[in-house]
């Protein structure tokens, strides 16, 4: 890629960090798949001479490859918003990806644990706290593991949100909770008792550690300071093997589908999960309506008076 190429490029990627608040990944993601698609058309000019027929032939290659649906589509929208820059700031004229049709997925429908499987996760992770004879550091990292379980299914937090907790997090009697989620946006989400009992039980083994001084409320040796994503999910699968569930059913982001699918199933509206889990668009939160859909086919089954064979 030539100097003036890269120069358009890590001007997109300065206006994404800017205007929408993009996330260092999502920024890391971005210029892999742009730099990928600027040698593929290298031949041709770069990007800012590509045609419509151009970026298909790179995603028909892309496919050829072996690229998921998925990673393609990603992959289609990183395009997309490139050229929608280009054409806005005046470096080009057109925008070829509007004449591009998305490849068409599946989407799969998230894996689901029932609430006696989270009560079982959370007994299990919790069996540390009531063995006074096990190693210390067993007991505060089964404390860790069933905090984070209870504010993660109780509340709906990513995992990056509810690892990168402050310290201060909780401390006040204030029923919700300040989180910071994708692109910065804000939100308050409440706190159940019992993920508030579940933090002052880690904070109590926290403090008896000495990490008590951590900005963190989840601390660890670690580049961010804090317990990393892999590091949860590997206690995670640990309790849930313990727990008799398959680890290959649980991860911490299948925790946040519970919370979301339990909560539609007992009736809440698809607006408010949506501002519960902090999607800036409702059709995110609509893969959730699948529990509505079965719920419905009951209703009709249980209710509809051409289904009472006393019917008149």
């Amino acid at each position: 890629m030539n100097a003036r190429k890269a120069a358009l490029t890590t001007s997109f990627l300065e206006a994404l960090a800017a205007e929408r608040g993009a996330s260092d990944n999502t920024i890391d993601a971005y210029r892999r798949d742009l730099e990928d698609y600027a040698a593929s058309l290298e031949a041709r000019g770069g990007p800012s001479k590509a045609g419509a027929d151009d970026v298909r032939a790179y995603l028909a290659a892309c496919t050829a490859k072996g690229l998921k649906a998925s990673s393609l589509a990603r992959r289609l929208s990183a395009i997309r918003q490139f050229h929608k820059f280009l054409y806005a700031e005046g470096f080009r004229r057109d925008d070829p990806t509007l004449a591009v049709d998305s490849p068409r997925r599946a989407r799969p429908l998230p894996k689901i644990l029932t609430v006696k499987d989270v009560d079982r996760l959370i007994a299990t992770a919790s069996e540390g706290l009531a063995a006074p004879d096990r190693p210390f550091r067993e007991r505060l990292a089964a404390a860790r593991t069933a905090c984070l379980i209870e504010l993660i299914y109780g509340s709906g937090l990513r995992v990056s949100e509810a690892l990168s907790l402050p310290a201060a997090a909780l401390r006040a009697k204030d029923p919700f909770l300040h989180v910071k989620g994708k692109g910065g946006r804000e939100r308050l989400t409440p706190i159940s008792d019992r993920a508030r009992s579940a933090v002052a039980a880690y904070r109590a083994l926290l403090s008896e550690a000495g990490a008590a001084a951590s900005p963190w409320l989840f601390p660890a040796m670690s580049a961010s300071g804090h317990l990393t994503r892999q590091a949860f999910a590997r206690d995670l699968k640990t309790a849930a093997v313990a727990a008799g569930l398959p680890a290959a059913k649980v991860s911490p982001h299948v925790l946040r589908h519970a919370f979301a699918s339990h909560l539609v199933q007992n009736g809440a509206d698809l607006r408010v999960v949506q501002d519960l889990l902090g999607h800036a668009d409702i059709a995110t939160t609509q893969i959730y309506t699948h529990v509505l859909d079965e719920r419905a086919k009951a209703m009709v089954r249980d209710l509809h008076p051409l289904n009472d064979e006393d019917g008149d």
